[in-house]
């Protein structure tokens, strides 16, 4: 029995440097020997056969322990051969086949912006600070193909990375569909009866001990648990790269975001040619109209190669007039071959799941094609919609809109562009506004026809539609539509409206009529008892709307830019009011008594137009001011105040004490040398404004001082003054030079100080004094 124990010593020790032998030789690529598989089984099984006969042996009497000489005898030979054959001299391992049938069929990259976009993938994954790269952008854009080149470049250069894993997610895909996946790719094997913490455990153990690996997961559409998979977070030499549609992905994932953009119109017009031959587009009369359609799948690669295989089978049966108009009429399938660029659209849209931002998707489609969007404006028509939840202050709303919004816009089916004066924008893609109306035109229940020309209500059961309804017909004849809601005619050059164009409206509930020439709208429209929404922004021609009194549930009225010149009749009876918007428009004045009666109103523009100093310009009762101007922070007091003085002259302005932002512009009261006017307001709302950060003065005519030397505002950020040809001096002091020291004034704070047209400036402050600003 000693002899076989000294034996197995052996043996285990060859087993030992077997494994060393295995560390070093087992690199990526590469697979233990079947034989050296074999080898180690047996290895562990004659170890536990020894085991067993010495434990037998040890419980027999000393009489009997010589009826087990054969059997000692045998396993004496057995470890003898295995160690014999735990040689190896040929190596253990060979080439694992699996690692080289991982090259992918691909296609030609297409664009700039997609070889500038694999460019910066590649330079992460070169990137040793960088461990998870996540390449989002919406489908059909080209996320897949990328990779795909990336995959096979990858595999052709074996120097930093040695094994490439890929593994399609889908959206249907499930943890334990993910780890039987992975399961063929990296060599190992379930039986089929563990649960998936086991799974993940040995995908874990396997994966962690691979170097230089990049595992590539396709197509995630929601966030993976990496740790619920087994798949380790990237250590040094290893990456993950995945390819996702939403960007929340790539942020609750933490990855290093790299967005795929669409193709621009060349572009898409060089690999329409490519892909379709350039003798058809070439043929008379074809590029025209092939480059529309080529410009209608808005640089999307699937879409573009998709239609031109529509565009292709429409030449061959002389048919290609009909494309355009069958793509622009938004049929469900031309010839069912754009099935598949809807679909993957489609996607994006069924993931949303909530109701409430699938209608808000879609309410982004009574916009024309190209259009840009203003946030404001879009989260605005949401609210009145209802798509918003109505909430404790208009603020409230407008942030949850824009919560809305940016859901959207990380699951790309919105984009952000720039719009007028450099205010961000929103816009929809073609082919996703395409699906916006492909999924609002099937229950029916919304008409668009944006850009058509309609000069007739089209002949189309508008009974049915409750939701997005009609978009930009010139001029119709009394509709009869009971059930509608929405009616939006911004910018469709409407002159007038027939006197009974309201008649048979009885639901609607939001009327758009901004950007148009109109000058006065007939009183059917005072019957709208159902209304309220009413926004007439920008008609600037019109000059009379009837009366309001009946139409008690409005809650939000835009009125700017119009040349209404008095307060509309029957807007005392306005009693749930909450939005009135007078900017940029000539009313002179709200005659007392009105806005009073105006309980509910939170949000209030009245640009020039003059207000009673009992109601609002006096400010006496700070509680009447925050009761109009309520909305920015539920019941706080509002943060910014934009004050305009006119002609007439309001003697005290009382200011909230924690007021963050203020303007004052074309006042005409005057100032006495000893009175500065920030005086005015440190008197009247008895407070030092230690929250202000943002002063401007303009065209204040008659001001020649504006701070005194105790009430500066010492946490200032920004401070503007303009146009204020009779100021001398921006800091006075109290008192005379010879009673007291060199005064210090300390805006630590301070970062901007614009001084313009300021003609009779003598000094900031008096020679005694001293102006400390450390971050100018």
């Amino acid at each position: 029995m000693n002899e076989l124990k000294r034996k197995v010593m052996e043996l285990n020790g060859v087993k030992e440097d077997t494994d060393s032998r295995m560390n070093a030789e087992l690199q990526p690529r590469k697979k233990l020997k079947t034989e050296v598989q074999i080898w180690l089984e047996n290895v562990e099984r004659i170890n536990g056969k020894v085991q067993k006969l010495n434990e037998q042996i040890g419980e027999s009497i000393t009489l009997t322990r010589g009826f087990h000489a054969d059997d000692v005898l045998k396993r004496t030979r057995e470890v003898e051969e295995l160690i014999q054959q735990g040689k190896f001299q040929e190596g253990l391992v060979v080439d694992h086949p699996q690692w080289i049938e991982q090259v992918l069929s691909i296609t030609t990259l297409s664009g700039e912006s997609a070889k500038a976009c694999l460019e910066e993938i590649w330079q992460c994954l070169m990137d040793d600070e960088v461990g998870k790269i996540g390449v989002w952008g919406m489908g059909g854009v080209g996320k897949t193909s990328i990779m795909k080149l990336i995959n096979n470049q990858l595999l052709k250069e074996m120097g930093k990375f040695h094994i490439v894993i890929w593994i399609t997610v889908s959206k249907d895909k499930s943890i334990s569909k993910l780890q039987k996946d992975m399961e063929s790719k990296i060599g190992i094997s379930f039986c089929g009866d563990e649960d998936e913490i086991t799974r993940a455990g040995m995908l874990f153990e396997t994966l962690s001990r691979k170097s230089g690996l990049v595992m590539i997961l396709d197509d995630i559409w929601e966030e993976v648990s990496l740790e619920k998979v087994g798949i380790p977070e990237p250590s040094t030499g290893s990456k993950i790269v995945l390819t996702t549609r939403s960007f929340d992905v790539c942020r609750k994932m933490s990855c290093r975001a790299i967005k795929v953009k669409p193709l621009v119109e060349k572009e898409s017009w060089k690999l329409f040619s490519e892909k379709v031959g350039r003798d058809i587009p070439n043929a008379p009369g074809v590029e025209p109209i092939a480059k529309k359609v080529a410009k209608r799948c808005g640089g999307l690669p699937l879409g573009v190669i998709t239609f031109m295989f529509t565009l292709l089978f429409m030449f061959l049966f002389c048919l290609v007039k009909n494309a355009l108009k069958e793509l622009s009429e938004h049929k469900q399938s031309v010839n069912g071959l754009e099935d598949e660029v809807f679909q993957q659209l489609r996607f994006s849209y069924d993931r949303l799941k909530d109701l409430k931002l699938q209608h808000c998707f879609l309410n982004c489609a009574l916009y024309p094609k190209d259009w840009r969007i203003e946030e404001r404006d879009l989260v605005q028509l949401w609210i009145a919609e209802g798509l918003v939840k109505e909430m404790d202050s208009r603020q409230a709303e407008f942030d949850r809109g824009h919560a809305i919004m940016n859901k959207l816009l990380s699951n790309c089916l919105l984009e952000v562009c720039q719009g007028s004066g450099n205010k961000r924008s929103i816009r929809m893609h073609d082919l996703v506004r395409d699906l916006a109306l492909h999924i609002t035109s099937a229950k029916p229940r919304s008409l668009v026809k944006a850009d058509m020309g309609l000069r007739e209500p089209p002949n189309v059961p508008l009974i049915w539609n409750r939701e997005l309804e009609v978009l930009y017909p010139l001029e119709m004849s009394p509709p009869k539509c009971p059930m509608l809601t929405t009616l939006f005619l911004s910018g469709c050059g409407i002159k007038s409206n027939p006197e009974g164009f309201f008649n048979h409206m009885d639901g609607l509930k939001i009327l758009k009529l901004s950007l148009n020439p109109i000058k006065s709208f007939p009183n059917s429209i005072s019957n709208l008892n159902n209304l309220t929404a009413l926004l007439l922004a920008y008609c600037d021609h019109l000059e009379y709307v009837p009366s309001l009194s009946k139409l008690g549930v409005l809650k939000e009225l835009d009125l700017r830019g119009t040349k209404i010149k008095e307060v509309l009749h029957g807007m005392q009876n306005l009693l749930i009011l909450k939005y009135l918007h007078l900017d940029h428009s000539i009313v002179l004045e709200i005659p007392n008594g009105i806005l009073s009666k105006l309980s509910c109103l939170q949000i209030l523009y009245l640009g020039e137009t003059l207000v009673s100093g009992k109601e609002v310009g006096r400010f006496y009762d700070f509680q009447d001011l925050s009761m109009y101007l309520q909305g920015f922070h539920g019941r706080e007091e509002p943060p910014k105040y934009n004050i305009h003085m006119g002609k007439r002259q309001f003697p005290m302005i009382m200011l909230p004490r924690d007021i963050e932002e203020l303007y004052v512009g074309n006042c005409t009261f005057c100032c006495h040398v000893n009175y500065p006017l920030f005086s005015r307001f440190v008197l009247t709302s008895l407070g030092t404004f230690s929250s202000l950060t943002y002063l401007e003065i303009r065209d204040v005519k008659k001001m020649k001082k504006l701070f005194s030397s105790n009430c500066v505002p010492l946490n200032l950020k920004v401070l503007k003054i303009s146009l204020c040809v009779q100021l001398e001096e921006i800091i006075a002091l109290d008192f005379e030079s010879v009673q007291m020291p060199i005064m210090k004034f300390s805006l630590l704070k301070l970062k901007k100080l614009e001084l313009e047209w300021l003609l009779e400036l003598k000094n900031i402050c008096n020679v005694d004094a001293v102006v400390v600003c450390e971050s100018l």
